[in-house]
């Protein structure tokens, strides 16, 4: 599910999330991931160029450069932070989008949890947060966060309450 909108600068994207686990056909704790600061570089004045052949296969992904969360991610196994680097096929996974950091059993998803997510690009910075504890940051180069931001679900029933995305320097 991608935001229509190319995110450049400074910028803060909030929402609550939750995955749902109630016995239904889709309730599944596993997978609540994300996507930002997504480009194609086979289409930098283009990205939605490719949605069709991209339609939502995970490999296919590979050859966007963009920054991901894998949280519980493993059937709830791990929760991941990588950097995607716009390669293509028959290239090892580790340097197309090598794991930056992984996290502890405690960083995994609880059922029926309500979920407050924040991510910042700022002032040469990108952060991802949960419930208000910052797990993952890097630094990163002018522009690098500059991109689209989306969800990636897999097999699971999630709420989304509360998207926002702003430019930070308005909320000073």
């Amino acid at each position: 599910l991608w935001y229509k909108e190319r995110l450049t600068g400074n910028y803060e994207i909030t929402y609550r999330v939750q995955v749902v686990v109630e016995n239904g056909s889709y309730d599944r704790l596993s997978d609540l991931n994300c996507f930002w600061g997504a480009d194609d570089p086979r289409h930098p004045d283009d990205f939605f160029a490719r949605s069709a052949w991209r339609n939502g296969e995970f490999k296919n992904y590979n050859t966007l450069d963009l920054y991901y969360v894998g949280y519980g991610g493993n059937d709830n196994g791990t929760t991941r932070f990588r950097e995607y680097h716009g390669e293509y096929y028959g290239v090892d996974d580790a340097k197309i989008k090598p794991i930056l950091k992984d996290t502890d059993a405690a960083h995994l998803l609880k059922p029926n949890h309500w979920y407050e997510v924040k991510i910042r690009v700022e002032n040469g910075a990108t952060t991802y947060a949960m419930d208000g504890e910052e797990l993952f940051s890097l630094p990163v180069a002018d522009g690098k966060g500059d991109g689209y931001f989306a969800l990636r679900l897999w097999q699971n029933h999630v709420r989304f309450a509360d998207f926002q995305v702003a430019n930070i320097d308005n909320l000073k």
